[in-house]
């Protein structure tokens, strides 16, 4: 007698190593195309506030000198340092299928101590 195989159990799969998303060799990104937008939360308000930093959303491209070189350029401060994160995108659910938001990148920067960003 033949029984029927038996079924797989479901297995839930660690996210995969991405690689790091880096800028291409001479890439020209102008000021307005690596910065997207401000993120203003309550721990980046909580930043500008104590610590003088600013978070953006930037262009996944973007290398920390060009964050540096374009916040100096749209708002006429001076940059101290440059921090970045590639934040994975969440999966979510469209229908009856799952899916995955895209990855971006998130800057923080630095101020000296004299200068501000007002966004409001």
């Amino acid at each position: 007698m033949q029984t029927r195989p038996r079924p797989k159990k479901y297995i839930r799969y660690n996210r995969k190593a991405r690689p790091v998303v880096e800028g291409k060799p001479n890439l020209e990104l102008r000021p307005y195309q690596v910065l997207i937008r401000p993120l203003v939360t309550e721990k980046g308000t909580h930043e500008s506030l104590h610590h003088n930093a600013y978070t953006f959303r930037v262009n996944p491209n973007a290398t920390k000198l060009d964050i540096k070189n374009a916040v100096q350029e749209l708002f006429n401060v001076r940059v101290l340092d440059v921090r970045t994160q590639i934040r994975h995108g969440k999966k979510r659910r469209y229908r009856t299928r799952m899916g995955e938001m895209s990855d971006w990148k998130r800057a923080v920067v630095k101020l000296h101590d004299e200068d501000k960003i007002e966004f409001f």
